[in-house]
């Protein structure tokens, strides 16, 4: 069995993380731990546990880190900032990490101290870590120590444009124009469990409005995605605008381009279902299909639909996914199984919950 441990495992990510590394055949949850809820059982905290893990909240002050050194694998679900304060002496002592906050997903120390306003305290450990997308990174994920777990927006951004980027490069020549729109909705789940009056009930239901118009965090990472992780040799400018609706778990990220003439002699159709027809987690729809948030509700599955319209050059590429699950903790798991040689579903492959 592998020995795991969460590192906060209060909030939403948190608990997810609980609910299916308890599921997982091969996985004990031997450390869970909490300042602010030490000697707490979780599941009286999240009923929803109940009968399904007794483990307790720890804190173990200045014995965190030794206790976290017996662990095969330690996720952390805490705040920007945590995981890179203990990474390097775990991975010393030969533990994998997988952070779910920002620490090792920008590879730009400029961009992560701009956006997350804070220095990096391991960048020679930085440079080793891994992009947690398994759809793009599998074999990299094998031998990696650190992962760094993508955001849920870049999740759904990357992914749904990896099959035409990859496309490009492959004939090398422009498919699509340089500006690409990403026009992205989360439920409110994906703001994290606090106290906030603009994420109380009476502010967010019956709304819905757009946020960090300005410039979201997000966007440098989707941006790596594209130049780095999926080596575009293209340059592309991205408008990146998320939104938050009155639901508690979903994204619905829209993706528009405007096709070049070469571009409108392809089928995206069938190139999006030829990219994805081996992975396990990416469901393109047949043509004329579109997705709904539903239809993934507490999975770790994506869905995707193309539409393809040559008279006004547009591509638009329809991505849904649940923001906690694929987005977040289920996505964790899927880079576990990989990280430890299983098979990448483990743990992982039940259905969608409906209504």
């Amino acid at each position: 069995m592998i020995s795991a441990a969460i590192v906060g495992g209060t909030g939403y990510t948190g608990v997810e993380l609980i609910r299916l590394l308890s599921a997982h055949p091969e996985v004990s949850i031997d450390l869970l731990t909490s300042r602010s809820e030490a000697g707490r059982r979780a599941d009286e905290i999240f009923p929803s546990l109940r009968g399904v893990s007794d483990i307790v909240f720890s804190d173990l002050g200045d014995n965190t880190l030794s206790a976290l050194q017996k662990c095969d694998v330690v996720f952390f679900a805490t705040p920007h900032g945590v995981a890179m304060q203990q990474a390097e002496a775990l991975t010393q002592a030969g533990v994998k990490v997988i952070d779910l906050a920002a620490d090792f997903r920008l590879q730009s120390l400029t961009d992560f101290e701009h956006w997350y306003q804070q220095s990096h305290s391991c960048p020679d450990l930085l440079k080793t870590a891994v992009y947690g997308l398994p759809e793009i990174n599998r074999d990299k994920l094998i031998d990696a120590l650190v992962v760094g777990n993508p955001g849920c927006y870049p999740t759904t951004a990357i992914l749904g444009l990896k099959p035409v980027i990859t496309e490009q490069n492959k004939r090398n020549e422009s498919l699509v124009d340089a500006r690409i729109v990403i026009d992205a909705k989360s439920g409110v789940s994906g703001a994290g469990r606090q106290a906030k009056l603009d994420l109380n009930y009476a502010e967010t239901t019956d709304n819905f409005k757009a946020y960090s118009v300005s410039g979201h965090r997000h966007l440098p990472e989707i941006e790596q995605g594209i130049e780095q992780i999926l080596d575009s040799q293209f340059s592309h400018r991205i408008r990146f605008l998320p939104h938050l609706v009155p639901m508690i778990r979903g994204m619905f990220t829209s993706i528009h381009l405007e096709i070049t003439a070469a571009g409108r002699a392809i089928d995206w159709q069938q190139v999006f279902e030829a990219s994805y027809a081996q992975e396990p987690f990416v469901d393109v729809l047949p043509r004329g299909m579109y997705p709904d948030t539903r239809s993934v509700r507490a999975s770790n599955r994506m869905r995707i639909a193309i539409y393809q319209d040559n008279e006004r050059r547009e591509l638009t590429v329809l991505v849904v996914q649940d923001n906690l699950v694929k987005g977040a903790a289920g996505q964790a798991v899927q880079n576990m199984n990989v990280m430890f040689g299983m098979d990448e579903t483990l743990g992982l492959n039940f259905a969608p919950i409906v209504p």
